[in-house]
C-alpha cells in the first residue's frame, strides 16, 4: 500500500535538500576565507548599485519636476482660455437666438407665437422665470479629488441624477444645474474626475435651481432621495441644503441636434431571396 501523502508531509516537513544543506553547514562551519570575503563584496556591490539607481531616479525626478509643473500650468491656462472662448460663443449664440425668436414671433400671429413660446419653455429651449426651489450640493471639506465612487464624502454624477429625478417627480417644471438647463435629452455623467451635464463640466458646489409649484419643497423633502442625502450629509459632512426662492431665472438649453428618419430609396431596398411579392387582389 502507498503511504498516506498527508502523513508523510507532516512527519517530514523539511525538504531533503534543505536538510542536506543544514547538515553540510554544521559539518563545515560558516564560510571563511575567500568565500566569506566574496559574499561580503557581492553584498556591498549590490547595495551600492541599488543606492546608485535610487540616486539617479531621484535626480531625474527632481530635474523633470519644473518641466512637468510648467506643462501642467500651460494646460490649465489653455483650458481656461478655451472655456472663456466657449462662454463668449455661447453668449453670442444666445443673443442670435433671441433675435431669431423676436423675428419669428413678429412673423407669426399672436396665438401661434404664444403657443410656440409655451412649447419652448416646457422643452427647455426658452428662458423661464418663476418661483421655485434651490438645492445646493457640495463635497465635504476634506474630500479627496481622486476618491473612488465608494467614498461618500464627494458628490458624484449618480447623486445629481438621483436628486434631479426626485425633483421632476415632485412636480418640477424647469431645472438647471450650475446654469445648465436640463431637457428631455440631457445627460449627467462622469468623465474621469469631472461631472458633465450635457457634455459641459460642472464643479462643486452644485446649485440646482428649480421652478415649480408652491409645495415643491415639501414634496421633495418627503422623497427617498432627499432622505438619503440628509443621512449622507450627517455622516460624511457633505453639503446639502434646500430653500425656497422667488423670481428664479433659468437659461435656455442649447439647440438640440435632431436626427430625422428617412424612407429608403428603391435602389437600397433589396428583396429577400426566395420571397416573391404579390399584389393584393379581391376575391378567391
Amino acid at each position: 500500500m502507498s503511504p498516506d501523502f498527508l502523513s508523510e508531509l507532516f512527519s517530514n516537513p523539511l525538504d531533503p535538500g534543505y536538510a542536506d544543506a543544514a547538515a553540510r553547514r554544521a559539518k563545515e562551519g560558516p564560510p571563511t576565507g575567500w568565500r566569506y570575503g566574496a559574499r561580503r563584496v557581492a553584498a556591498v556591490v549590490v547595495a551600492g548599485l541599488i543606492g546608485l539607481l535610487f540616486a539617479v531616479a531621484y535626480r531625474q525626478t527632481v530635474a523633470d519636476e519644473p518641466r512637468r509643473s510648467q506643462a501642467r500650468a500651460e494646460l490649465v491656462t489653455q483650458i481656461k482660455q478655451r472655456q472663456q472662448a466657449t462662454d463668449n460663443l455661447r453668449g453670442q449664440a444666445d443673443q442670435l437666438r433671441d433675435e431669431v425668436a423676436r423675428e419669428r414671433d413678429a412673423a407669426l400671429g399672436s396665438g401661434e407665437a404664444a403657443q410656440r413660446r409655451a412649447v419652448e419653455a416646457a422643452t427647455g429651449l426658452r428662458r423661464v422665470t418663476g418661483d421655485g426651489l434651490i438645492v445646493r450640493l457640495a463635497d465635504a471639506p476634506d474630500a479627496d479629488e481622486k476618491a473612488d465612487e465608494n467614498d461618500l464624502n464627494r458628490i458624484f454624477d449618480r447623486d445629481l441624477q438621483l436628486v434631479t429625478n426626485a425633483l421632476w417627480a415632485s412636480g418640477a417644471e424647469a431645472i438647471a444645474i450650475n446654469d445648465q438647463r436640463l431637457t428631455a435629452t440631457s445627460t449627467i455623467r462622469k468623465a474621469g474626475g469631472a461631472i458633465l451635464v450635457d457634455f459641459r463640466p460642472v464643479t462643486s458646489p452644485y446649485e440646482i435651481r428649480v421652478i415649480g409649484p408652491g409645495d415643491l419643497e415639501d414634496k421633495f423633502a418627503d422623497t427617498a432621495a432627499a432622505a438619503l442625502m440628509r443621512r449622507v450629509a450627517d455622516s460624511e459632512h457633505i453639503g446639502f441644503e434646500t430653500h425656497r426662492q422667488d423670481d428664479l431665472n433659468l437659461p435656455a438649453a442649447t439647440e438640440p441636434q435632431l436626427n430625422y428618419a428617412t424612407r429608403p430609396t428603391p435602389a437600397s431596398a433589396t428583396p429577400t431571396p426566395g420571397v416573391t411579392s404579390q399584389s393584393p387582389s379581391g376575391g378567391g
